[in-house]
């Protein structure tokens, strides 16, 4: 059966750079809405529209009457429509490419099922009341779309034409780095969730005073939270160590480009502890976060690209000897 998508690939096509323009837009999108959500948390708007999906009983947006809250939680929300409309586009330039993008189109949809997931999922925090273990998984649920997100800009290729990056698992190669860099990613993931624990078991509830928190030593919890920074930082350090230089010049650069993100947000995370957690530096600490997942992953996924497109031991010899003048790959 035709679809709307496949009738315009028939007729239309359009460049590798809009499919590249699309996901880079997505994954800016992603980290707004990770770092929108922080806005409303530490603004105290979480319930400035009280309902979902109406804003009230029977307005769909807010009313002059609720303020600031109310403007801020629905812009939240369209916030969420936005993301929509740029998956949107994300889905349609891979669609009519010249060249089939079946990795980008899937990572595509793959973000638009975590959109409708992260809204029913914000749905469920107004309903609750802002119940710090919901307000955990829609950050936990936003952090997964960037996943997404950054993992089809990757799929997509660098240059103006040829085939897309192959990202299935049939090609995955047994680098030697690659068990390194997905230990990093695992204790990031471990990061980000205590991080969330860390911000339930602190003051910004969302709302009032009165919404009930984590019951957790929110001193006890930093702690923990900071020891595993600590251990991500010394892991990308000792990525970045063992790395070859010939050969992984782009994982190298993300590597560093990571430890950088890392210090910085370390420094914002330990100012906001020491100064009695302001709003600004919480929300450039959310917004740092964002930034953190999106480096590992890319840190990750760059080690796995040079893994494999490096030439393996047999065919390096080819190289060299030159064998009748052939060069097997």
């Amino acid at each position: 059966m035709r679809t709307p998508l496949s009738w315009a690939a028939g007729r239309f096509t359009l460049g590798p750079r809009s499919v590249r323009w699309a996901a880079t837009t997505s994954v800016v999108a992603a980290v707004a809405i990770v770092v929108g959500g922080g806005i409303v948390r530490v603004t105290g708007s979480g319930l400035g529209c009280p309902e979902w999906p109406m804003c009230t009983t029977g307005t769909l947006a807010p009313t002059s009457e609720m303020g600031l809250h109310g403007a801020i939680e629905f812009g939240n929300r369209l916030l969420t429509g936005v993301l929509c409309l740029i998956v949107g586009w994300v889905v349609i330039a891979a669609r009519l490419q010249r060249h089939p993008m079946p990795a980008v189109l899937r990572g595509a949809w793959a973000q638009f099922w975590v959109v409708v997931l992260n809204a029913l999922v914000g749905g469920v925090t107004v309903w609750m009341r802002l119940s710090p273990y919901v307000v955990a998984a829609h950050f936990l649920a936003a952090t997964l779309l960037l996943m997404a997100a950054v993992w089809t800009r990757h799929a997509v290729p660098a240059g103006d034409g040829g085939s897309p990056l192959d990202l299935s698992p049939g090609r995955r190669s047994a680098g030697r780095h690659r068990s390194l860099s997905w230990t990093l990613v695992a204790t990031t993931a471990l990061l980000v969730v205590v991080g969330t624990v860390t911000t339930g078991s602190g003051p910004h509830a969302g709302d009032s005073s009165d919404v009930r928190r984590m019951p957790f030593d929110w001193a006890t919890v930093t702690v923990a939270h900071g020891v595993l920074a600590a251990a991500v930082l010394l892991l990308a350090g000792r990525l970045l160590v063992v790395l070859p230089r010939e050969g992984y010049g782009a994982a190298r650069r993300t590597t560093a480009l990571f430890v950088a993100v890392l210090v910085a947000q370390g420094a914002v995370g330990l100012f906001q502890s020491l100064t009695g957690l302001p709003a600004l530096a919480v929300t450039l600490h959310l917004l740092g976060s964002a930034l953190v997942w999106v480096g590992v992953l890319r840190v990750h996924l760059t080690v796995r690209a040079a893994d494999e497109v490096r030439p393996g031991p047999h065919r390096t010899a080819v190289r060299r000897e030159g064998v009748g003048g052939a060069v097997r790959g």
